[in-house]
């Protein structure tokens, strides 16, 4: 289990919603990006762990970037602690030189310029309250009504799919989008495929 308690007691950051985008849609439970939104960070949301040193970095340099007070021995003891498996943030053991290596690279950045992020259409608040299975049914009715699946919508739906606990096809995708198999597959890039590979194996 992740021991996120870790992050808050320090008072981390590590989730932020848009602010400069404004969403089509607002309900008591999500904002609508209809055509997507690059500012949505949000750490953590899902049951899946980080599953290579590129993500890795990745995190880090996004908790580098919303937490710009951080000086530079409190960023090195996070990145530590969320290197050490038993944790529960990584699925594979750390190299220490690696480690000292990003945690280098990282805290040389601009923090001026905001990390690569995955666009987003479908943002659910904090304070939702739905089921993944809800969230599922959501994300393939907005989807649905859009006529349009990218990438986005495709990574989104795998992780509610693995916050399930079941294996990602893109049958079930397809399913919960309600387009077919080949559209999935058309728009899956080979990044996402493997994505997908790694999901499946923390089932």
């Amino acid at each position: 289990m992740r021991k996120i308690e870790h992050l808050n007691n320090k008072r981390i950051i590590y989730r932020k919603f848009p602010e400069i985008d404004q969403p089509d849609e607002v309900t008591r439970d999500f904002m609508f990006f209809k055509e997507g939104t690059y500012e949505c960070y949000e750490l953590f949301r899902s049951k899946a762990k980080i599953t290579t040193y590129k993500s890795l970095k990745w995190h880090l340099l996004v908790l580098w970037y919303l937490n710009p007070s951080m000086n530079q021995d409190e960023f090195t003891d996070l990145a530590w602690y969320i290197s050490e498996v038993q944790n529960g943030f990584i699925s594979f053991s750390v190299d220490d030189q690696i480690l000292r290596t990003i945690v280098h690279d990282v805290s040389m950045s601009d923090l001026e310029r905001p990390p690569t992020n995955k666009r987003r259409k479908i943002i659910f608040k904090d304070s939702s309250v739905l089921t993944t299975e809800e969230k599922l049914r959501i994300v393939g009715t907005l989807i649905g009504r859009a006529k349009k699946v990218d990438e986005s919508d495709i990574y989104d739906t795998m992780l509610y799919i693995n916050d399930q606990g079941e294996m990602i096809t893109n049958k079930k995708i397809a399913a919960i989008l309600n387009v077919s198999e080949r559209t999935i597959y058309r728009n899956t890039s080979k990044e996402l495929n493997k994505e997908k590979e790694l999901l499946n194996q923390q089932i």
